[in-house]
């Protein structure tokens, strides 16, 4: 991959657009990038990333704020990229999502996200040169083409400040992560849950069948009435099998027994109550012929009565219709006097008139009443046009008083909408400048902390140092006690030797073997042990001396950093500065959180003002309209008064006057209708009376009243008779009984005991129906015993397999997870990781052996951690000092040492991560910081491992502001900050 050609507009501190070049910067193969800090030197990398990926590295990418603060509005934010992957050259452009003002109005808009991927040569596998555009799309070819995702592009591409020095700081844990991110190592863990899953899902597998071994046995246990006992076989079950089907046998011959019993004691039963009912039969027929007998004398009554009742029904029934007469004529009379009244309340008394007359004075009355139909309509419409002038009225006073008070809204509308217009751009800026303060507030408490921990950083900094001078004054000591027990064990060394001398066996200095003279051990003579055990002290105390120095390294150097960005400002100014800057962030928030309120106010008040001229101009148009139908209806309603007021007379209204001509004309046709049904009903009662009396005679009465006492109703002449006829039936069924050839010879007095048979029969159906229990309750046990039996030979069966299975499934799975048979106790993904940095390590030392001009070498260590720290097993990275022979670990090396090796880690690691992705090759690196920290002997060492980087053609971009770094590369490109943005200046 070569860069080409980048441009940023309104993108970071770039407010305009800024152009590099990186063909014409990087044609030496090495090129600077240099500026004041803060000036947007690693935006243009960030820019790289995102024209790429969309994203930038870092903590940078989780502020999601890309866009210029002090942009033109019209100033579109966007990246251009040209590059070359795999032999294609392709520009992409891409924008992110920001707001900008509308152009229109108030307010802000939201600006969508664009890309788009151009091939600037033939695209690959002979596909279309079209421009793809969508965001997915473009994602995928970018990663297709470099072999590699943004988190490995960042780490291999872009080496941004403080961020490729965490690989050699990091705890194995976040060592794993990053290693897991860069290799793609997740499929392995995945492999690891797995089988974790797997081994727990056969657990439970093998688990269930084993409880359901266990319910059968205890099922089967309880079913037989038995111990379960503490290894159940098939043998066992086989056994409640035979028992159970020997009860069963036993208790089916039982049952036949009892049922034979039960069947004789029935029919023994059955014959004693057959000879009862007889004498029982016998007994009810002769006390119902007594009880007929005691009923004669009251039979002959209920026949007398029937039969006067049906020869007086007749006289009854014209003595009803007789009745009905007699109250018609009544109802006929009070009719008649009721319509008199009724003439004479409406003012007509000459109600003496035959019924002739009445009829033709009804007539002319309701003639007199039709020529007033028209006039009735006339006054309707009269009291309509009245009412409707009445609401005219109130609305033109509605109308009217309702544009004055649409005029008083009017009036102040204006000054209102002026008022809101500038609360609304005061709140604009404020929400304009609420960013700067913000990140004002942020920077200040940061330094009040800094300033308040700056004399505890003090206080441990001279504890550091004192805890090195100690160190190294135990190291001096230790070291002077190995050398003088070296000393004394060299001067002792010729006994040493004589002890182990054997006569006639070769000496092993001369070869001699005689030994006439040996060497005797002198008093301060010290053992090879001895020396051993100073040794070890001594390596222990310059490990603490080491120890002791890096912890006063990092000591002065967390408060010269913390002094430095003071800058000689105190707790109390910087806490005062906090206060007036929260106070201003407080008011620009308060301004701010109204810029959306005071939008939507300026846009009621001027959608109320449109609203008002419409209601005003629609209550003018409705008040002409009412006006003018005003005046027509009062012209009309004076015009009909005069015809009205004759032709109701001393009435009301018109209406009431025909009203009261048609109510008496119905009223004096009602009184002839009455008096003509008073003189037909008079006719019809006398004619009723006569033919009573006639038909009293012909039934053999003397009078009516006496025909009347006689007659009975339907219901009680059908109940007499009913009652007659149950006599008869009662004294025939009783003879019939008695007549039965069955009952011959039989006296009511006879005596038959049932009680004893019942007895026996009840004890034998007892004996029986237990029986039948019995042999249900043991079939069923059997048939239980059946069923569980082979349901447990069947789990039998299925559980050693299951068992066999799991155990080989969770052997394996102990060895992937780091336990059991596994000898190194690691895990599939910490052992795919350890390898991976072992590869990584490989390749960085001979860079930082080449940087540390042979002093300094990666060491990888898979050895168990002591803190089995989660995924970190494996992953241990020191350094060997090879002027002391010592594994240090990385903490303890100084700045410039921990940059030389936190590069060369990074540049091994790079080449690990292409080699492993299969990536395009890599012809574009870039650097971010770090150079400040090294020595002119050691700047020009990195500088000459870089120089070999550029070989093959590749291009290194150094980001940095060290002022020797301009001296010594040519190509340069300076970033200028200023108040209207960041500028891009060719140097070199």
């Amino acid at each position: 991959m070569r860069l080409h050609r980048l441009e940023v507009c309104a993108f970071g501190p770039y407010a305009t657009r800024q152009v590099v070049d990186f063909d014409a910067l990087g044609a030496d193969g090495l090129f600077l990038l240099h500026g004041d800090t803060g000036a947007g030197k690693t935006t243009l990398l960030d820019a790289v990333a995102f024209a790429l990926f969309g994203t930038v590295p870092g903590a940078r990418a989780e502020a999601k704020r890309l866009r210029c603060d002090i942009a033109d509005p019209d100033q579109p934010t966007e990246v251009v990229l040209e590059l070359t992957v795999q032999g294609h050259r392709l520009r992409i452009v891409r924008s992110p999502e920001y707001e900008r003002p509308k152009r229109r109005g108030t307010g802000y808009t939201k600006q969508p996200a664009k890309v788009s991927l151009t091939w600037l040569t033939p695209p690959p596998d002979g596909g279309t040169a079209e421009a793809v555009t969508r965001n997915d799309e473009v994602a995928r070819v970018v990663q297709r083409l470099l072999g590699m995702n943004a988190q490995q592009f960042f780490q291999v591409v872009l080496l941004p400040q403080g961020e490729f020095a965490r690989f050699l700081r990091a705890d194995t844990k976040e060592r794993a992560e990053l290693l897991e991110r860069l290799f793609g190592t997740e499929r392995f863990t995945a492999v690891e849950a797995w089988f974790a899953n797997a081994r727990k899902e056969r657990k439970a597998e093998v688990e269930a069948k084993r409880a359901g071994v266990r319910e059968l046995v205890a099922r089967l246990a309880q079913v037989a009435g038995v111990d379960a006992p503490e290894e159940p076989d098939r043998e066992w079950a086989a056994t409640l099998r035979t028992r159970a089907a020997v009860e069963v046998a036993e208790a089916r011959a039982e049952e036949k027994a009892a049922r034979e019993a039960w069947e004789w004691a029935r029919q023994h039963l059955g014959e004693s109550k057959d000879a009862a009912e007889r004498v029982r039969r016998v007994r009810a027929a002769r006390e119902r012929l007594a009880e007929w007998e005691r009923g004669a004398r009251e039979r002959s009554r209920w026949t007398a009565e029937v039969e006067a009742a049906r020869r007086a029904t007749t006289v009854a029934e014209l003595a009803a219709d007789g009745r009905a007469a007699e109250d018609h004529h009544g109802r006929a009379v009070e009719e008649e006097a009721t319509a008199a009244a009724a003439c004479r309340e409406l003012g007509f008394d000459d109600v003496g008139l035959d019924v002739e007359e009445l009829r033709r004075r009804a007539g002319s009355l309701r003639e007199e009443a039709g020529g007033l139909a028209g006039l009735v309509e006339q006054a309707q419409r009269q009291h309509t046009e009245q009412r409707r002038l009445t609401d005219l009225d109130e609305s033109i006073a509605y109308y009217a008083e309702r544009i004055t008070v649409l005029q008083s809204k009017l009036d102040g509308l204006p000054e209102r909408l002026s008022e809101l217009t500038r609360q609304r751009e005061l709140a604009v800026e404020a929400e304009a400048r609420l960013d700067g303060i913000r990140a004002r507030e942020e920077e200040l408490a940061a330094l009040l902390a800094d300033a308040e921990s700056l004399p505890e950083l003090e206080r441990a900094a001279a504890s550091a140092r004192e805890a090195e001078l100690a160190a190294e004054a135990a190291h001096n000591e230790a070291r002077g006690v190995l050398l003088d027990v070296r000393e004394r064990r060299l001067a002792g060394m010729a006994a040493e030797l004589a002890s182990g001398l054997v006569e006639g066996k070769p000496c092993p200095v001369c070869g001699s073997g005689e030994h006439p003279e040996p060497a005797v051990a002198t008093a301060d003579a010290v053992s090879e042990e001895t020396e051993r055990v100073a040794a070890e002290r001594e390596v222990e105390a310059a490990r603490r001396r080491e120890e002791a120095r890096a912890a006063r390294y990092e000591a002065e150097h967390r408060r010269d950093t913390a002094a430095q960005r003071l800058a000689g400002r105190s707790a109390a100014d910087l806490a005062e500065e906090l206060a007036d800057v929260r106070a201003e962030r407080q008011r620009l928030t308060e301004h701010a959180g109204r810029s959306d309120a005071l939008a939507a106010a300026v846009r009621s008040a001027k959608e109320e003002e449109q609203r008002l001229l419409a209601e005003r101009a629609s209550h003018e148009r409705s008040l002409t309209e009412h006006e003018a139908e005003r005046a027509v209806v009062a012209q009309g309603i004076e015009e009909r008064a005069e015809a009205l007021a004759v032709a109701r007379g001393e009435f009301p209204d018109v209406a009431a006057r025909r009203d009261h001509l048609l109510a008496l004309g119905r009223a004096l046709d009602r009184l002839a209708d009455a008096r003509t049904a008073v003189i037909a009903a008079l006719q019809q009662r006398d004619e009723r009376r006569r033919s009573v009396a006639d038909a009293a005679k012909r039934a053999g009465f003397d009078t009516v009243e006496e025909a009347l006492e006689a007659a009975r109703s339907a219901e009680r002449i059908a109940e007499l008779e009913e009652l007659l006829r149950k006599a008869a039936d009662e004294k025939a069924a009783a003879a019939g009984v008695l007549a039965d050839p069955e009952l011959a010879g039989i006296s009511p007095d006879d005596d038959v005991d049932t009680g004893s048979a019942e007895e026996a029969e009840r004890a034998a159906r007892e004996r029986a129906e237990a029986a039948v229990a019995t042999v249900r309750s043991r079939e069923q046990v059997a048939r239980d015993i059946e069923e569980l039996a082979g349901k447990f030979d069947a789990a039998l069966a299925e559980l050693a397999p299951a068992e066999q299975e799991f155990a080989e499934l969770n052997a394996l799975t102990d060895v992937l997870s780091g336990h059991g048979q596994n000898a190194r106790r690691m895990s599939l993904r910490s052992y795919v990781l350890a390898a991976r940095l072992e590869e990584v390590a490989v390749a960085a030392t001979a860079r930082l052996r080449s940087m540390s001009q042979g002093r300094y070498s990666f060491v990888h260590s898979d050895q168990e951690d002591k803190l089995r720290t989660r995924g970190g097993h494996g992953l241990g990275l020191d350094v060997l000092d090879d002027y002391s022979g010592m594994v240090r670990s990385s903490k303890t090396l100084s700045g410039g040492e921990s940059f030389i090796a936190s590069l060369a880690l990074a540049l091994g690691l790079a080449d690990v991560v292409a080699a492993e992705t299969g990536g395009a090759l890599l012809d574009t690196l870039f650097v971010d910081e770090g150079f400040g920290t090294l020595d002119g002997e050691t700047l020009d060492v990195v500088m000459g491992v870089l120089d070999e980087l550029r070989s093959g053609g590749r291009v290194v971009g150094i980001v940095s502001h060290v002022e020797e770094l301009r001296q010594r590369i040519p190509n340069r490109l300076r970033v200028r900050k200023s108040r209207t943005g960041s500028v891009l200046v060719s140097e070199g």
